[in-house]
This record gives C-alpha cells, structure tokens and sequence, in this order.
C-alpha cells in the first residue's frame, strides 16, 4: 500500500475516510504557491516513511480541490489534520519543525488494545476488551466471534457496553430480530446473507422491508442497515447506491 496518495474531491471519502478505519490517515492542505508548504511537506512524508506504512500521507491540493478545503475549514495552509475512524482526531497548521511533527505522528500509532485486535484470534479479543473496556472495535469483533460459536446471550452482553457506536448497534438489532418471532421469512433470509457477506443481496432486501414493517421491528431493522453502512464506510458504492433509497423508505 502507498505511504502517500494524492487526492481529489472525488477520491477523499475511499482514500481517506473509509481508509482511516484501519488506519490513520495524515492529510496534508497544501497549494504549488505556498512557500511553508513546500518546507513541510517533505518532513511529512520523510516522517510517514519512517513509520513503515503504519499511518498513510494523504496530499490535498487546495486550488485544484476547493470543496475539500472549504468543508474541513482551512483557513491557512499548510494545514494537517489527521483522520481516523472516519473523523479528525488531531490538527496543526503551519510548517512545524520535523521533532513536532514525529510527536503528531506517533500520538496516532495504535493503541495496545488495537494491535491486540488486529491479531483477531479470541484471546487477543478478551485482552483488548480487558484493556480497553470502551473499545467498540474489539468488543464487536468478539462478539461475531461469539455469534458464530452460538453464544448469543454473551455477544450480546458484550455489546451492551458500546451500544452508542453504529457498528455495535447493529449487530445487536440483528441479534434481536433474528430472536423475533414475527421477524421471518424474507427478512430472516436477508439477516442470514449479511451474515455470509452477502451484501449487494441482503442490503437492498432490507431497505425495501423498511416500507412493509412498522413499530419497534422498524426501527431494528433501521439500526442493522445503519450498521453495516457505518462499517462499508461512504466510499462504499453500495452504501452510496442505498443511502438515498434507505431515506425515502424512512421519510
């Protein structure tokens, strides 16, 4: 994978967004014009190497890309924000000196919890979650680990805790629809693809059920799709293709 990636208006939710849930993402503000820029920039990317493809370098031109720099608030350039999960999580503006700029970057190096969950196995998992007790990451993978070894009571005990994050909430929808005796036929069928990963045949199933189904089974289902969504992140094609429909069923 490449330490540094140039991108567009058009490339930014796959390149850094959805990119930056497996790892952080640096993304650089900079114009051809600017003089701080040109200092800063090489720092960044001798200092990205270094971390042997741990965090990726992300360039933004701001005069080629002006959306890009108008929705994140730049102001002055050069402007780093750094990206993870989705979201800015650290910033700095200016040509900062190479000493800043690796304490900026290390600060974004996974946690132990995280490594733990990169690992995967089970006792990793555990591990991670006795480290971290909020880290919703590792409390989900353990959870579908526990889905798939039939301990349902338990996945969902271990999802309780982080039931405010989408990806958490979603599965526990599912694990309470898949417990529901009215929720059958079609839409069982289309929880049992997502489970296989079936998703260009389970998602689009779901959204249409949206419109047949009513009270809490609703709202259920809304929470699964919101789910998986969060998870494919918006660079999805898929999420993009159903994101206006999922709308339309809801309103």
């Amino acid at each position: 994978m490449a330490m540094t990636v140039e991108v567009t208006e058009s490339s930014f939710a796959a390149e850094v967004l959805d990119r930056s849930r497996t790892a952080p993402v640096v993304v650089d503000f900079w114009a051809a014009w600017c003089g701080p820029c040109r200092l800063l920039g090489p720092a960044l990317e001798d200092a990205v190497a270094a971390r042997a493809g741990a965090i990726t370098l992300a360039k933004v031109d701001t005069d080629a890309n002006p959306g890009l720099a108008s929705r994140y608030g730049i102001r002055g350039i050069p402007a780093v924000k750094a990206f993870r999960n989705g979201a800015v999580v650290a910033e700095f503006v200016g040509a900062q000196p190479r000493a800043m700029v690796d304490r900026f970057l290390d600060a974004l190096l996974p946690s132990p919890a995280e490594q733990l969950v990169a690992a995967g196995d089970p006792a990793s998992l555990r591990a991670a979650v006795d480290a971290d007790p909020d880290h919703a990451p590792a409390r989900v993978a353990l959870a579908r680990l526990l889905l798939r070894d039939g301990e349902v009571a338990e996945a969902e005990a271990m999802l309780r805790p982080v039931e405010h994050d989408p990806v958490a909430a979603g599965l526990l929808a599912r694990i309470q629809l898949q417990r529901a005796d009215g929720a059958g036929g079609p839409v069982q069928a289309a929880l049992a693809r997502l489970d296989t990963g079936e998703l260009a045949a389970a998602l689009p199933r779901l959204v249409e059920a949206i419109r047949e189904t009513g009270g809490e089974d609703r709202d259920l289902l809304r929470r699964v799709i919101v789910g998986v969504f969060a998870e494919q992140g918006e660079g999805d094609p898929l999420v993009q293709q159903l994101r206006p429909r999922l709308a339309a069923a809801l309103y």
